[in-house]
């Protein structure tokens, strides 16, 4: 690091050098201009000097007997006086008899072929000017004796945009990713202990890929590597070799290399690799210089020894996207995908991010675990940090229950919306969710515990039944499939119990979707249908996204469609039927959110059962249910 500023200081004094010369040449053919550029009339002790006069070459042939002197320079410009004293200055064609004739009248007559002062540097400035922007030029491109060159005089000094220097950040700042974590500790442990490894003949991985989701904490996973063996960490991203410069990309990867070898052992980080690192191919041929930059990363990531100390750790959201080369042990020889926590992880990492808030005593942070099923770390930060602001506004003390249900709601549904709306549609709203809450309890066995129901509008619902999941669930049963698809068709069967066929409204938009999605799914993917079988007829193709209906013919795919019409059809009949059975007490929970908006998990259950009723707690689903709401 000091090395390198004492460089850069002396390449700012050869380019001052450099400048000054050029200046001082600038002024010295500028004074020769204005000083010298002709001759002009002084007063000297009270005498005039005359002005010279210009004499054409026909008036030297007429006025030869007039001429007193005469001194011919370079370029045939004579200059004299005449006998009567005045000066002149005449361009004429060298001619021995105008001479000879000149000097049998008494004249004296010179020439002077001796280049002056001026005339010289007038020769040279600009043959010197050029010598030393060439060699200006080819120092550059030699980089001097630190490398870089031409591309760090147009970039700057530090073209990366390179985070140097020790993190603070350890293991203890990261939560939620504890496999992850276990991953890296033998990178740790080589760093602080690499005689271990040598004694046993064991290479440390030279390179890491970290991949996952947006937020996941990849970033902050390897600072923590870095803090924790206290090692120097330098961080840059894929987009910052990128430059509308050719071979700039190439000449940053070589001083970003340069500079960790010069600090190794250390951390070289790369976040957003695939900005240079995706997958090259012969039909590639406008981004060349992105493959020259992928190809100098493989070969410094290949070049380097063992036992050099450097680990190369890069971050991307998109793997699939990078070259086969790339990923070859010897470069990243460890690849390791960090998933969204589970349940222990989310409330571990809400814990951590806890002790930067007043949290009240109110707050479960079990049950926001709960509710915050599919959030990433930086999710979860993002949401304590909307509830403390909501706390703020509220005049709170502490950052209250309600605070965060609130900016959960917000997040998952969007900002309140102070819509006029009409009385029908309100009502019709209560009733729609009334319908949702009132089948998601017939299934209590089966279908997550309901959290709240609300009218209250939200982003583009106008309300919602929202469900807590007892735990992280990978998988769903036939019986489990049937019961939300019935849930989800539950609001339009209840608009169609309470208001009739031809008042039906467009409220049900979402739901039908999210049923039509969880429909196929299970019919061309799970093999959950007996009339289509244990065929897979979604393929992922080449980008990881799912064509529906791919490698089945015209019949497969319209038998396809009858099916899933089929189940929904027969989702909505039992809907129905279970509204019809508790027609009475779905007019009762619908007139209560009428009367009170929201109304609380427990609130719902003594409605429909009566009284305080405990539940058999049934397992999650992946992700909390925000399907219900009327949109």
């Amino acid at each position: 690091m000091k090395n390198g500023k004492n460089n850069n200081f002396n390449k700012k004094d050869g380019s001052r050098f450099y400048l000054i010369v050029f200046i001082v040449l600038f002024f010295v053919l500028g004074a020769r201009a204005l000083f010298f550029g002709g001759f002009r009339t002084e007063n000297l002790g009270g005498d005039t000097v005359k002005a010279p006069i210009e004499l054409s070459f026909s008036d030297v042939l007429r006025r030869a007997d007039d001429i007193k002197t005469m001194e011919i320079g370079r370029n045939d410009v004579a200059t004299g006086k005449l006998k009567d004293g005045t000066p002149y200055h005449a361009t004429i064609t060298y001619n021995p008899e105008l001479l000879e004739k000149i000097s049998k009248n008494g004249a004296t007559v010179s020439i002077n072929n001796r280049d002056s002062f001026f005339d010289v540097i007038a020769r040279w400035v600009p043959l010197l000017v050029g010598l030393l922007f060439l060699f200006w030029f080819l120092r550059l491109m030699r980089g001097g004796n630190n490398g870089g060159g031409i591309t760090r005089s147009l970039i700057g000094q530090n073209p990366t945009k390179i985070t140097t220097g020790k993190t603070k950040t350890t293991f203890n700042d990261v939560a939620g990713i504890d496999s992850e974590k276990q991953e890296l500790m033998e990178v740790v442990d080589f760093l602080k202990n690499k005689e271990k490894f040598k004694a046993l003949g064991a290479r440390v991985p030279r390179g890491i890929l970290l991949s996952g989701e947006p937020g996941t904490g990849k970033t902050l996973l390897a600072r923590a590597v870095a803090g924790e063996a206290n090692v120097p960490f330098f961080a840059t991203s894929g987009s910052d070799f990128s430059g509308i410069i050719v071979g700039l990309g190439v000449a940053k990867i070589k001083e970003i290399f340069e500079l960790a070898k010069r600090n190794a052992p250390c951390i070289l980080f790369i976040d957003e690799i695939d900005a240079i690192g995706q997958s090259r191919s012969k039909h590639s041929y406008n981004d060349n210089d992105r493959e020259q930059t992928l190809n100098q990363l493989l070969i410094e990531m290949d070049g380097f020894a063992n036992d050099t100390g450097i680990i190369v750790i890069a971050a991307t959201n998109r793997p699939d996207m990078l070259d086969a080369a790339l990923l070859r042990p010897g470069r990243f020889d460890r690849q390791i995908n960090i998933e969204l926590p589970n349940l222990e992880g989310r409330r571990a990492i809400l814990d951590l991010h806890a002790k930067k808030f007043k949290i009240g005593e109110s707050v479960n942070m079990m049950d926001v675990a709960r509710g915050t099923t599919g959030f990433s770390g930086a999710d979860l930060e993002n949401l304590l940090n909307e509830a403390a602001l909501h706390a703020v506004r509220s005049d709170h003390k502490v950052v209250e229950q309600s605070d965060v249900e609130e900016a959960r709601d917000k997040i998952l549904m969007g900002p309140k919306k102070n819509r006029k709306m009409r009385p029908e549609d309100i009502k019709l709203t209560a009733y729609h969710e009334a319908g949702h809450a009132f089948v998601s309890l017939h299934y209590k066995d089966i279908t997550d515990p309901i959290h709240k129901a609300t009218i209250i509008p939200r982003g583009r619902a106008l309300g919602m039944v929202q469900h807590l999941p007892i735990d992280d669930k990978v998988s769903m049963t036939l019986d489990e499939v049937r019961a939300n698809l019935a849930v989800s068709l539950a609001g339009r069967a209840s608009e169609e119990l309470f208001f009739g066929a031809n008042k039906i409204t467009t409220g049900a938009e979402s739901d039908i979707a999210q049923a039509t999605r969880l429909a196929r799914y299970s019919i061309t993917t799970a093999g959950l249908s007996d009339k289509i079988g244990l065929v897979a007829i979604n393929q992922a193709n080449t980008f990881g996204q799912r064509i529906a209906l791919e490698n089945a013919s015209e019949k497969t795919a319209e038998l396809v469609d009858n099916e899933i019409r089929v189940w929904l059809d027969n989702a909505h009949k039992d809907a129905k039927s279970i509204l019809t059975k508790g027609k009475a007490t779905v007019d009762k929970l619908a007139k209560a959110l009428l009367d009170k908006e929201t109304l609380s998990g427990e609130e719902i259950k003594e409605i429909v059962f009566g009284k305080k009723a405990t539940t058999k707690k049934a397992t999650a689903k992946p992700a909390s249910k925000k399907s219900n709401a009327k949109k």
